[in-house]
């Protein structure tokens, strides 16, 4: 085991601070990874103030993690020391059942191991993120980057990228297809980008009117303010597809009534409380889905990176100092981010002395 220097919340009340834990020695077949930048998502503050189910402290988040190879174990073959590497959400699953199989580890049958706040079958304690200075993640976990993306506006497509790119190509948002997005925070922001570049008729729905300009500038091919009724009565029934990527609780039946027949709603924010019960007749009228999706498997995210390097795409983000983090958390839950905040872990100074703790 290594100690590692990390920031962590001990409670959900205790502001994030510097902690030592170790990290396990690289085996075999892991790839050990200095972190250089980690983009910070809102599920990370859901978890260190226990707004899920399930949070174990100290909690440590961060998934979405660029970094440069520094070891690798001796059955590596994919990696080497020097390499640019990235690790999203997950760092494990049991790569056996069905959904492994066909590629879909993030619906593992018997769970996936996640970045952060998930039983660890290597240690026996709970998994560790990228607010960190290393990790090590086995090789099938770890993914490449592509030499075009910048490593810091690219962190944040190992959640935000993902967590959009995987419905938009699941629902097949491209031309012809009309697509809606709903919120133009850290994962609206890359909706509206990826589902323009498909080539998809793209519209934003927000509550800011302020946005408009830089959804515009993002793809959106129009702009709605979901509290202006004349506005969204223009576009009903009209979408094949939208996205709902707000992680507050809200009213679904808005954004039903958008959709065509067989259109879709598909919800990837994960608010703390349900929302409201949507209207089964909406459902019924236009035999409409609501649907959910989560990440996306290993290979996806690859074809996700290609993609966006293909196409020039990356986050727009803040870089942030570790020491920062908590006022990053304020700003984030006053969406006072353009788009997302991504931590310089440079600032994760070896000289901040915090509690050891051993496992």
């Amino acid at each position: 085991m290594r100690e590692t220097l990390g920031w962590a919340a001990r409670s959900a009340t205790s502001a994030l601070a510097p902690f030592r834990f170790p990290r396990r020695e690289p085996l075999a077949k892991d790839v050990e990874i200095e972190i250089l930048f980690c983009g910070v998502c809102h599920s990370d503050l859901h978890t260190v103030r226990g707004e899920w189910e399930g949070v174990v402290y100290p909690a440590l988040p961060g998934h979405e993690i660029v970094g440069r190879v520094s070891r690798v174990g001796g059955e590596v073959t994919l990696f080497r020391p020097g390499d640019l590497a990235a690790v999203g959400c997950m760092v494990d699953s049991c790569r056996v059942c069905p959904e492994c199989r066909a590629g879909l580890e993030q619906y593992c049958s018997t769970g996936h191991t996640e970045t952060y706040n998930s039983p660890d079958a290597h240690t026996g304690a709970m998994t560790y993120g990228g607010y960190s200075k290393r990790i090590v993640v086995t090789e099938a976990f770890v993914l490449r980057l592509p030499a075009s993306l910048a490593p810091a506006s690219a962190a944040p497509l190992l959640c935000a990228g993902i967590t959009t790119y995987s419905p938009l190509k699941t629902w097949g948002a491209g031309p012809g297809r009309k697509v809606g997005v709903v919120g133009l925070g850290g994962l609206g922001h890359m909706g509206v980008k990826i589902a323009s570049a498909m080539g998809a008729e793209v519209v934003l729905f927000t509550t800011s009117p302020g946005k408009s300009d830089d959804a515009r500038r993002l793809g959106a091919h129009d702009v709605v303010v979901s509290r202006d009724a004349n506005a969204v009565a223009r576009h009903a029934g009209s979408f094949d597809f939208i996205l709902d990527t707000v992680s507050v609780p809200h009213d679904l039946d808005l954004f039903l009534e958008g959709l065509r027949l067989d259109g879709t709603l598909c919800l990837v924010g994960a608010p703390p409380t349900p929302h409201p019960s949507p209207s089964a007749g909406k459902l019924i009228a236009k035999r409409r889905r609501l649907a959910g999706s989560v990440i996306g498997g290993i290979a996806e995210t690859r074809e996700m990176l290609d993609f966006c390097a293909a196409h020039g795409l990356s986050a727009d983000v803040e870089i942030i100092p570790m020491e920062s983090i908590e006022d990053a958390y304020a700003r984030m839950l006053r969406s006072d981010v353009r788009y997302r905040f991504v931590i310089d872990m440079s600032t994760l100074r070896e000289s901040l002395r915090g509690p050891t703790v051993t496992l």
